[in-house]
């Protein structure tokens, strides 16, 4: 039997690891290589170093956007991380100790599905649909809610107020997911857990800061993760959303926006790809750090 294992694997592994190779590993090698070449997308490539590389670090737009990057990656996993615990521990222990046993709120299997709806939208369609809410004149939601002697508000089109109307999208849609995973995770907590402390006379925010968050902290980890992953995209609601697709005047710039404007739109795909090397750094390099810094022993 020992002996056929090895084969037996490698037989279950050729062909993912054969398909991975070729459709992921080979187009990051591709996107390295073309990070040092001039290229418009079709005909030759000339090969110029790190002009593109040096050209980017003196690219004020560049830095403009990794600043965006990082006011979305500051703010979206502490706003909807915070949220989303408050509302699982709510609909898991919200309820209080009766009965020896520990509950949620009231109807908290409906609430689950409603938190849980945004994510059976596609991105684009919620995209869409807040580019109406917050639209600038009458037309838009929430200006058709005030009275008409007050000025509508900008919104998307006050480079003061842009990013921010695209961050409270990312957290409506983003939310429900996160409650449900941390409610998955909450479930797997023993009730006897939550009993004895009540029993204790512990109250429900000692319950909330010194058992829920140390028991889910890996969960929790890999849920910051998964979220500074997404604040360092933002390309689908900036296209859909913002006004010229990152403005006004690159008030809601981000890498994602740039790498497509150059490679599809100005036909600078070398300058691109030395753009999704930078992202691609970044992103590994906060994955990293947010592993090793959060790391603690498990409870």
């Amino acid at each position: 039997m020992r002996h056929g294992k090895y084969p037996f694997i490698i037989g279950f592994l050729a062909v993912p690891v054969a398909l991975y190779c070729v459709f992921v590993v080979a187009a990051y090698v591709q996107t390295f290589k073309l990070s040092l070449y001039s290229w418009s997308g079709i005909g030759p490539m000339d090969f110029i170093g790190f002009d593109n590389f040096v050209k980017l670090w003196h690219d004020p737009l560049f830095w403009r956007s990794i600043r965006h990057n990082l006011f979305v990656l500051i703010l979206l996993p502490i706003i909807t991380i915070t949220i989303g615990l408050v509302f699982a521990f709510l609909l898991n222990v919200g309820g209080g100790h009766k009965g020896g046993t520990t509950r949620g709120v009231w109807g908290s299997k409906i609430y689950r599905i409603i938190f849980f709806f945004p994510q059976l939208l596609a991105l684009a369609i919620v995209a869409v649909i807040f580019g109406r809410v917050f639209g600038p004149d009458k037309s838009g939601m929430l200006n058709g809610l005030m009275p008409n002697s007050w000025k509508p508000w900008l919104f998307l089109a006050d480079s003061r107020w842009a990013l921010t109307c695209v961050l409270l999208v990312l957290v409506w849609q983003a939310i429900g997911f996160y409650v449900v995973l941390f409610s998955a995770g909450m479930g797997s907590i023993s009730s006897e857990i939550y009993e004895a402390a009540a029993l204790d006379g512990a109250s429900r925010v000692t319950l909330f800061f010194r058992i829920t968050i140390p028991l889910l902290w890996n969960t929790i980890q890999v849920a910051w993760v998964y979220l500074g992953i997404a604040a360092f995209d933002c390309f689908a609601l900036v296209n859909i959303m913002t006004v010229d697709r990152g403005g006004p005047d690159g008030a809601t710039s981000v890498l994602s926006m740039m790498i497509y404007r150059n490679a599809f739109e100005y036909s600078q795909a070398g300058y691109a790809s030395a753009l999704g090397v930078v992202l691609f750094f970044l992103t590994l390099t906060f994955a990293a750090l947010t592993l090793r810094v959060t790391r603690r022993e498990a409870v």
